[in-house]
């Protein structure tokens, strides 16, 4: 393991067509970003990992510095909304990710590229080598027209996922809390959902039915506010024309039943603790996940219905609400849900781990009630692909693909 590493800081400009500025200073029509490139000084190296994440901050991370520290090349590109994601468009990290990468082989000859991803940088990284490998998207969730073709961003040669979570949409929606009842006024709240209410009756650790109970209001929350979003973002610009926006705050985002029972998504973690302290003040406090957003991009990165997918996974041992809020083994599943939130059919899929639900019923037979009949076959080099919560997953035979 190399003793000494070397870390170089410096800026990547480019141009962009746009309305406005979405972040704060800087010539309107230019974009810049930083980087920073770690590398070990007793190696030379063609190839390079490169991370990236929507709110960036990631290249002091110890996992990135001991990637270095073994022998690699690692690049942390810092997208434009490092640090604050009230403004952020997850389509223009993309932008900002592929100006990056550009600029790298570029600037130090790297011809090799391995994308990386880590937590929240991990969907972004499965979502940039779709779009990267076959652009389809042409506009944001809002309808805003956003130039990836013109981009023309170069894919990666591979992708590494360290502990990367599904989505944003998904992971907000498993910590939200589920008990407020009024956005407007977060005091007001159902007391048999507040987690952190001691006039709760339902206490850790939680019966699966408390959890079933629970994971459900998480998603009727999110729906609500979603739906609320899309009819002001309608009616905004119904009236002021495209662009006009409004902020809002999200009350209640570090409610996950997983930080009080460490039998959710079992591990040998702390009860009472979470990554940012006690969860029970980050809940309300000013440093929550989405805590400011603007409509529009609310739209974009973050309360998209983390439901909302065609596409079909399976485990015939059946599912638990202890797991998560989709239900199930992270390591395996593109959707995963309790039963009576989704009508998809859960049953292992050896080798490949998404399906069409078109694909099983032409292959497999599905009865007249949605059963399927029997095991699907592996799927040799699948390239079946699933929007699910702004998650785009490319699967292979081997089973290694987007399991978030």
């Amino acid at each position: 393991m190399a003793a000494n590493i070397t870390r170089q800081i410096y800026g990547v400009a480019y141009t962009e067509t746009a309305a406005f500025k979405d972040t704060y200073g800087g010539e309107p029509g230019h974009v810049f970003i930083e980087c920073m490139l770690i590398t070990p000084d007793d190696s030379t190296s063609d190839t390079v990992l490169v991370f990236s994440h929507p709110v960036g901050g990631g290249g002091f991370l110890p996992a990135i510095t001991q990637l270095a520290r073994a022998g690699h090349h690692v690049l942390f590109v810092n997208t434009r909304y490092r640090g604050n994601d009230s403004a952020l468009i997850m389509e223009k990290c993309l932008l900002d990710l592929g100006a990056g990468i550009k600029d790298a082989k570029q600037r130090f000859g790297y011809k090799t590229v391995i994308l990386g991803g880590w937590s929240g940088g991990g969907s972004l990284a499965l979502y940039y080598q779709e779009q990267a490998e076959h652009t389809t998207v042409d506009s944001t969730p809002a309808g805003d027209p956003v130039d990836l073709k013109g981009a023309a961003l170069l894919p990666g040669d591979g992708i590494m996922l360290m502990a990367a979570h599904v989505s944003r949409s998904v992971t907000l929606t498993e910590w939200m809390d589920a008990s407020i009842t009024n956005e407007l006024d977060p005091n007001e709240r159902n007391v048999a959902l507040d987690l952190y209410s001691a006039a709760n009756p339902n206490q850790a650790p939680y019966s699966e039915t408390y959890l079933l109970e629970y994971r459900a209001a998480q998603v009727a929350r999110n729906r609500r506010i979603t739906h609320w979003v899309r009819n002001e973002l309608t009616a905004r610009t119904g009236r002021e024309g495209p662009g006009s926006e409004r902020g809002f705050v999200v009350h209640g985002t570090m409610a996950d039943p997983r930080w009080l029972d460490a039998s959710v998504d079992a591990n040998d973690r702390t009860p009472g603790t979470c990554y940012l302290g006690d969860p029970r003040v980050v809940n309300m406090g000013p440093v929550g996940l989405a805590r400011g957003l603007l409509d529009e991009r609310d739209l974009h990165s973050t309360l998209e219905d983390p439901l909302e997918c065609g596409f079909q996974v399976v485990d015939p041992g059946g599912v638990s609400p202890r797991d998560d809020l989709l239900g199930g083994d992270r390591s395996r599943r593109c959707v995963r849900c309790p039963p009576g939130l989704l009508n998809v059919e859960q049953e292992r899929l050896r080798g490949c781990g998404i399906r069409r639900r078109e694909d099983v019923a032409e292959t497999d037979g599905v009865d007249a009630g949605g059963s399927v009949r029997q095991r699907v076959p592996a799927v040799s080099r699948s390239r079946q692909r699933c929007r699910f919560a702004n998650l785009r997953h490319r699967v292979d035979s081997s089973g290694i693909g987007g399991t978030g």
